[in-house]
């Protein structure tokens, strides 16, 4: 059984390790975990990286200079002062950090919603957004993703949220925050906040109707590891909505957001294979839109 079925995958054109190195200096508990390097892509050389904040799965790829990180998804980081009593003192320091070379889109300071909130660009353009935690309900992870619905989808968070938990098992909505009247540009009614649990893991999601010239994006997708075929196809017809988007394991959904579906074994091949193995497993998944386990296979085995 896998822990944390959905990982965020980050697009770099060709920082990914440096940036590993930098985000795993600077969070507790973390560390770079593997790195692969795949040839002859339609980018020339990629590393894919992956790694661990906190505890919490990440991946990244060097993939030339495709995609721009934007604020439509960040990282909400939980101190919560009940787990840890030096919480306040953290956030600061984690907000210095992030803060060199980065640019602060919120003012770190006291907000109705928390006693201390801040959310910042870092010097790579990926976005964080660090509160101090209310400790009376119910506990969140350190790290949470979270969705901004904003133009066209704007209005549009609770409907995909809502979507997002038929598709995944071992799922719940969290807390739900509305827009009061009165609040305008956004329209009463939709998501100020909402947090929901996909295979036992939290995403978050909110509505913004302010001018903002970004939307969803490949530069940060959600890869969904997969145990088997099944699962993938599975996975593949629920999510996939623009046959356009479809290409080496990647699609996009209605909503616009980018997902990756990926067999768990290509995982393990990729942290073990030789060079020739790596070079064949390549140029087969290449060609491919959804990945098929069965040909990946029997190409890395040759």
């Amino acid at each position: 059984m896998i822990n944390q079925k959905i990982v965020p995958h980050l697009w770099f054109n060709q920082e990914a390790q440096e940036a590993a190195q930098f985000y795993t200096s600077i969070f507790p508990d973390s560390k770079v975990i593997n790195i692969a390097t795949v040839r002859d892509t339609p980018s020339g050389d990629s590393d894919i990286v992956s790694f661990n904040l906190a505890g919490y799965s990440f991946m990244a790829i060097n993939g030339g200079p495709h995609f721009q990180f934007n604020p439509s998804i960040s990282f909400f980081v939980n101190f919560d002062p009940s787990r840890d009593e030096n919480a306040r003192d953290n956030l600061d320091q984690l907000w210095e950090k992030l803060s060199q070379g980065g640019t602060p889109l919120m003012p770190l300071q006291e907000y109705p919603f928390s006693k201390r909130y801040g959310w910042i660009q870092d010097k790579y353009g990926l976005t964080w957004q660090l509160i101090l935690t209310n400790p009376e309900g119910e506990e969140r992870p350190f790290i949470v993703p979270s969705l901004m619905f904003v133009q066209d989808v704007c209005g549009k968070a609770e409907e995909a949220s809502d979507f997002y938990l038929s598709v995944f098992h071992d799922s719940r909505r969290g807390e739900i925050a509305r827009y009061p009247a009165g609040m305008e540009p956004e329209k009463e009614g939709t998501l100020m906040f909402t947090d929901f649990m996909l295979n036992n893991q939290w995403l978050a999601a909110m509505d913004s109707a302010g001018p903002h010239d970004f939307t969803f994006n490949e530069a940060i997708s959600l890869l969904v590891r997969c145990d088997n075929q099944e699962e993938i196809d599975d996975y593949w017809e629920k999510l996939s909505s623009d046959p356009k988007a479809e290409q080496c394991g990647w699609l996009k959904d209605k909503y616009g957001v980018s997902w990756q579906v990926w067999p768990e074994v290509m995982g393990e091949m990729m942290a073990n294979g030789t060079n020739e193995q790596m070079e064949r497993l390549t140029q087969t998944f290449l060609q491919m839109k959804k990945f098929n386990i069965e040909k990946l296979r029997e190409a890395y085995q040759g």
